[in-house]
């Protein structure tokens, strides 16, 4: 059993920290699919690094529960790069912190399963709480590459 979620996707570039990666995200049929897409240039220039998109599971901010879910899964579609899926939660206090899985974006759209027992807890010593979910984001992040990852469903598995 899954429950479907209805993102409201935003575009969050590294300018937020000074950096001058370029993109964008826009609705948009990909392989014949409606979805939601992330393109652009990450630069590592003057500190940058990254391009994202993200969305919070409550308006506000404020946390869902989702521990009735072993996880996530969504459909992408994309380059063939490497992306990450990152999750926070409302335990989190800096920007750096999530929990986080890297992923291939195929060419073809590919339904990719994301554990939340198998996320990598990063720069935080907290344990993954699926009672505190926040925040999820699709990150291109941390070399130089063009940039091109599309998603048209996401839920809770």
């Amino acid at each position: 059993m899954t429950q479907k979620i209805t993102p409201a996707w935003e575009f969050v570039p590294d300018a937020v920290m000074g950096g001058l990666s370029r993109g964008q995200i826009s609705k948009e049929v990909v392989n014949g699919a409606a979805a939601t897409r992330l393109t652009g240039e990450v630069s590592l220039e003057n500190n940058g690094g990254f391009l994202q998109m993200a969305f919070d599971f409550a308006a506000g901010g404020g946390a869902v529960d989702a521990s009735a879910w072993t996880g996530i899964k969504i459909d992408v579609c994309g380059n063939g790069q490497s992306y990450d899926l990152r999750l926070r939660t409302t335990d989190l206090e800096k920007p750096w912190q999530s929990f986080r899985s890297e992923f291939k974006a195929p060419n073809d759209w590919t339904t990719l399963q994301f554990a939340f027992a198998d996320l990598d807890p990063h720069r935080t010593d907290a344990h993954f709480n699926p009672k505190a979910l926040r925040r999820l984001g699709i990150v291109a992040v941390g070399r130089a590459f063009a940039v091109d990852v599309a998603v048209r469903n996401v839920e809770f598995y």
